[in-house]
């Protein structure tokens, strides 16, 4: 199985590096050696500088796209290089390394994309704030009454997806609210999905990208996108 890190970051001159060491510590751990691919999204600071003198795997990005665009073009990369399961992992350091294998054996198992979640099991001691806990809470919540299908961290960039899903992400992202967009299109459409525990800590340097999670524009707007996705069904080549 080839599988790939897609690593979306955008001025992480102070976190990417360490982002990287978990990768060379996760291959050298355990038997499922994966590549990465970091997408530089137009970063400002000395992400790339940085990338370029460690020789990193990196594709960097004229403008900044967002997380959506970052992520599609990860997926991209992963279609023409002709991968078998892609992994989301931010470049921020939050996700953990050790996960990665339980993400690739579900995918293996049968199940078409895979999500690490912080709230089953309590098994994270991280879990965001208390205002994104509750919007989180709220997202989770619409999900469930939209597609029947519960999804305890519908934000969680921390995710696994097979060949279809590479396909399709490839094709077609979206580009304002990736995460629960692409959640709920993916179970509309009728794939295996699965959530597992997984556990994910703290940023260290630097500041979240998401900062209109808190505002009411920012909930009104990905219920909404929500709602539409739940009801839309696209033909899937």
């Amino acid at each position: 199985m080839k599988v790939l890190v897609i690593i979306p970051a955008y001025n992480e001159e102070l976190n990417i590096e360490n982002t990287i060491n978990k990768i060379i510590n996760y291959n050298k751990k355990y038997k499922n050696k994966v590549d990465y691919i970091i997408i530089n999204d137009g970063s400002t600071d000395n992400t790339n500088k940085i990338c370029e003198k460690n020789n990193y795997n990196v594709v960097n990005l004229i403008h900044n796209l967002g997380i959506g665009g970052a992520v599609q073009t990860g997926y991209k990369y992963a279609l023409d290089n002709k991968y078998d399961i892609a992994i989301q992992f931010d470049g921020d350091g939050q996700h953990d390394e050790n996960y990665i294998d339980s993400l690739v054996n579900e995918i293996i198992n049968g199940n078409d994309f895979v999500i690490g979640s912080r709230f089953i099991n309590d098994l994270s001691k991280f879990k965001s704030t208390k205002s994104r806990r509750f919007g989180i809470n709220l997202l989770s919540f619409l999900i469930k009454i939209c597609t029947g299908k519960k999804i305890y961290d519908p934000t969680s960039g921390f995710r696994a997806g097979n060949r279809n899903v590479i396909k399709l992400f490839a094709y077609s992202y979206p580009s304002e609210y990736p995460e629960p967009e692409s959640t709920v299109f993916l179970i509309r459409n009728k794939f295996k999905i699965k959530e597992i525990p997984v556990e994910m800590h703290e940023r260290q340097f630097g500041q979240s990208s998401i900062k209109l999670f808190k505002s009411i524009y920012y909930m009104f707007s990905v219920s909404l996108s929500i709602c539409i996705t739940s009801v839309t069904r696209r033909k899937i080549k």
